[in-house]
């Protein structure tokens, strides 16, 4: 907000009232959306804050009581017949309490806003952003990703994947999720079924459905899950991008959930990872038409490729490199909005300090394609392969993650649940989960320490970049076809990774890679080394392309 345009908000709790915790929460939310603010204090009377209103030109009078309701509501409708004067000024008047009093305040008819403690930082926002907060149907969710993101800042959009086994218990569950307002991206979850062969319905096996996700069979089922998230919080939807037919399916998408963005690989969902009927050079060539299909309607675009590198304990440095070819490859087929995916704790041995460095250093390296027509997105999550069984480890696991990963300050937190190495998220855990991403979200915002002034992680970004060009100069050396951009041309891509330029210890005996990279975890780092163990550079490793 313009400095010289910016409002002023006084707040208190009015009376004999002592209590102002919420009142200070109030505050901070609203220097969030831009407010000067000004806090009077506890057991303020009602001259008090009317002459404060007034010395202070505040554009919006707030107070708060929390104690008996009866005499709560002979002190409001005091303060709302000594305080209407104001109102023909344009000053606007907002409440806070316990729900018995802010019962009574709601029916005073006084007040713009009556928050009783259950509503959401959403919605507080809402109200101090220009919008009404008497209820939740009158809050206008914006139905696009990137306006959501800038609606809601500086709280990031949160994401988490849902998909049960039947249609029925799926619709249910997405209905709950809104209707608990802690979700804004609900992220179907299909079976494979529904991912491979959904416009193949010979193919489709019945043993087999509902394994891995809901088991949607018709462009109708899509739209009665986005119809029955028609509700609470009006959340965003999204699902996989599929491993055949891929521009059928996009399209598919976009008539039915509205899709919110896509997410699609590069060198992945084939038959190198056994999930996908396409050889690594088809399906970067499917991939790309995909790009260009959703680039060409302005929709924003992830390329789910780190992680997987990440997860197949591959070299850091190989995850930045895949990182930086992602982007590359976003903006070059007429991506203007690019989601950069960062999951944490991949491997599971990664440090919290050394996984800031090399998000970090993701981000950096990325973050040079950036310009008017390119923008980039931060969205981060917790590792797939990261949680611990036991549930209370797990939560305070998916609590700590989640704090780190405030560290990036993200546009959109993908919650992965607490109940990941258990079983696939119920609605009930899902809203658990998010409700605990939230708490670290509040946390971090309140003031957490900038963990990215550490200097041990300033240089080790600095290495990765510097190893990351390496690799990069590799990849373009080994280009047979010298009229096309490496970068983007699927068969240096997949000769990337057939020579091994590109490679992890677990792609070991397939038939695209050749599996013979070693890795280990060295004071928190994932390293390539030699057959001793001992720590290789990119120029040593890849001194044959160089």
């Amino acid at each position: 907000m313009d400095n010289k345009k910016q409002k002023t908000v006084v707040a208190g709790a009015l009376g004999e009232c002592v209590h102002v915790a919420g009142v200070l929460n109030f505050l901070k939310l609203a220097e969030q959306a831009g407010w000067r603010t000004v806090f009077l204090g506890p057991a303020v009377s009602i001259k008090q804050a009317i002459q404060a209103a007034e010395t202070e030109n505040a554009e919006l009078l707030a107070i708060s009581y929390r104690l008996t309701p009866e005499t709560g509501e002979r002190l409001l409708a005091q303060f709302a017949e000594s305080a209407d004067h104001l109102r023909e000024e344009g000053v606007q008047f907002a409440f806070g309490g316990t729900p018995p009093v802010a019962e009574r305040a709601e029916k005073l008819g006084f007040f713009d806003a009556v928050f009783n403690g259950t509503q959401t930082y959403e919605d507080v926002l809402s109200f101090l952003k220009g919008e009404s907060a008497h209820t939740a149907q009158e809050i206008r969710y914006p139905q696009t990703t990137i306006d959501r993101i800038k609606w809601k800042a500086p709280y990031p959009l949160v994401r988490h994947h849902f998909g049960l086994p039947t249609m029925e218990a799926t619709r249910k569950g997405v209905e709950k999720i809104a209707d608990s307002k802690v979700l804004d991206v609900v992220s179907l979850g299909i079976d494979q079924d529904a991912q491979a062969n959904f416009f193949h319905p010979e193919k489709q096996d019945v043993r087999q459905t509902g394994a891995g996700g809901v088991p949607v069979r018709s462009p109708q089922d899509y739209r009665d899950l986005f119809n029955a998230s028609r509700r609470g919080n009006f959340p965003l939807m999204r699902t996989y991008s599929g491993t055949d037919d891929f521009l059928e399916l996009a399209q598919m998408y976009i008539d039915t959930i509205h899709i919110a963005w896509p997410a699609i690989p590069l060198l992945w969902f084939n038959q190198m990872d056994g999930r996908g009927p396409w050889d690594l050079a088809g399906s970067i060539r499917e991939h790309q038409k995909v790009m260009a299909f959703y680039g060409e309607r302005g929709f924003p675009l992830e390329v789910n490729e780190p992680h997987h590198w990440g997860m197949r304990d591959a070299p850091d440095v190989i995850f930045v490199v895949s990182a930086y070819l992602s982007a590359y490859n976003a903006r070059a087929f007429g991506v203007r909005d690019f989601i950069a995916q960062m999951m944490f704790n991949s491997p599971p041995g990664t440090s919290d300090a050394m996984d800031l460095a090399k998000m970090s250093a993701a981000l950096a390296l990325s973050e040079e394609l950036e310009n008017e027509s390119f923008h980039i997105w931060r969205q981060t999550r917790t590792g797939l392969l990261s949680y611990p069984l036991e549930q209370n480890a797990a939560r305070a696991h998916l609590a700590a993650s989640v704090y780190l990963q405030m560290a990036l300050r993200p546009h959109i937190l993908h919650v992965v649940g607490h109940t990941e190495a258990h079983h696939a998220a119920t609605a009930d855990d899902i809203i658990d989960a998010c409700q605990m991403a939230r708490r670290s979200i509040e946390n971090a915002l309140k003031g957490q320490p900038d963990m990215l002034k550490d200097s041990a992680i300033h240089q080790r970004k600095d290495e990765l970049i510097s190893e990351a060009r390496i690799t990069l100069t590799a990849i373009g050396n080994s280009a047979k076809n010298t009229t096309r951009d490496p970068f983007i041309d699927p068969e240096c891509l997949a000769g990337a990774v057939s020579t091994g330029i590109l490679d992890a210890p677990h792609l070991k005996n397939n038939p695209f890679a050749p599996g013979t990279i070693q890795t280990r975890i060295i004071n928190g780092t994932c390293e390539a080394v030699d057959r001793k163990g001992d720590k290789i550079t990119e120029t040593q490793r890849l001194k044959k392309f160089l």
